[in-house]
């Protein structure tokens, strides 16, 4: 059972959830071709740097598939959810009636591939930014609709 459902309230339950987005598995792969280039060259120098890339692409490819594994974000008909990390835990729990704004940061890659950050402003000045989450503006106007939802009497 996920952090999630296991945090879930009396009459709650989830409407949307997000994920991390496979972009965390970049720097792994750039390690690894970075790697085979060095092996490919020849010589012993050459090969004994592509081994050392191939052990960081290893240690990166191991830790974004943790983090990737780790992460959690929904939408429920009461709060808002994330929770990133594995042994050092981060999560978020927002009543969607405590939500002042929901800010999306992408790049231009972001943008391309579909990814970016969501920060969650809370009353009382609470700021909790989440990054490269996929399809950040859907889950924004997942929270947007729900927030909606919950203001009409």
């Amino acid at each position: 059972m996920s952090y999630i459902e296991e945090n879930l309230m009396n009459d709650e339950h989830i409407l949307y959830r997000a994920r991390l987005h496979w972009v965390i598995f970049l720097w792994p792969v750039i390690w690894f071709i970075a790697a085979i280039m060095f092996i490919s060259r020849g010589g012993h120098a050459a090969a004994t740097a592509g081994c050392l890339f191939i052990l960081i692409a290893i240690a990166k490819a191991i830790s974004s598939f943790i983090n990737f594994s780790a992460s959690e974000f929904a939408v429920t008909n009461h709060r808002a959810i994330a929770k990133v990390g594995f042994i050092r835990r981060n999560s978020l729990e927002v009543l969607l009636s405590k939500i002042e704004a929901i800010q999306v940061n992408q790049d231009i890659l972001g943008r391309i591939l579909g990814y970016g950050s969501i920060t969650v402003s809370g009353t009382g000045g609470t700021r909790d930014p989440f990054h490269n989450i996929s399809d950040p503006l859907e889950l924004r106007r997942k929270i947007q609709e729900q927030i909606v939802i919950l203001q009409k009497p």
